[in-house]
């Protein structure tokens, strides 16, 4: 009978509390960004971190990683998160921007995020829906 980590009712090991520990650092990671605490959002980040969005140089370091995201494609919004799945020390986000002020525009998102050994979160890849 296969099972895996998914399904598996064996104790938690030490990567599954990483994990667990990388995914509610990502949850906190867009609520910050959308309250505009770019220090708290800073402190769930990995000293080197990297952050990949679509038409942007990646944005490498804590400082870089919170004024990018929250500055890409440069109007403000917010996030609305669908559905997060983890598994192996990787966090799936799926979810909506929406733009907040004058632009209330919506494009949706998948983010795929990397978590360090120590819970921070290493890197984030961003990629939009598109129209076919």
């Amino acid at each position: 009978m296969h099972t895996d980590a998914w399904t598996s009712t064996a104790p938690h090991t030490v990567d599954d509390l990483v994990t667990a520990a990388g995914t509610d650092h990502v949850r906190l990671v867009y609520d910050y960004l959308d309250a505009g605490d770019l220090d708290a959002c800073a402190s769930l980040l990995h000293e080197h971190v990297e952050l990949d969005l679509p038409g942007a140089p990646t944005a490498r370091g804590r400082t870089a990683f919170v004024h990018t995201h929250r500055d890409h494609p440069g109007q403000p919004a917010r996030h609305e998160i669908d559905h997060v799945v983890s598994h192996a020390r990787n966090v799936v986000a799926a979810g909506r921007r929406i733009g907040t002020g004058a632009d209330d525009s919506c494009v949706r998102f998948v983010d795929f995020f990397r978590i360090a050994e120590d819970g921070m979160v290493k890197s984030c890849t961003r990629y939009y829906h598109a129209e076919p």
